[in-house]
């Protein structure tokens, strides 16, 4: 095993434990039918949805997710060349 695979291979799993954790600390949508009745309810709520909790972990997940995927993608690229 080479020095580029190991690093590779550690941040890989680190980046996908964030993933797992980020993905875990999110609320469920689990509203069903009362959620589509009372969905006018939150209006109020809508104005301020960018700057809650759960707005930042939403989009910190789409971009950690991302980060992820492409870097999967050069490790396999770049693991495919190396040997």
């Amino acid at each position: 095993m080479s020095a580029i695979e190991i690093i590779l291979g550690s941040i890989v799993i680190l980046s996908s434990i964030v993933v797992i954790v980020v993905v875990l600390m999110q609320q469920s949508r689990e509203a069903g039918l009362s959620g589509a009745i009372s969905g006018a309810a939150e209006t109020f709520f809508g104005k301020n949805k960018g700057r809650t909790i759960e707005a930042k972990l939403e989009k910190f997940t789409k971009y950690f997710g991302t980060f992820f995927f492409v870097l999967v993608l050069a490790a396999w690229i770049v693991l495919l060349f190396v040997k």
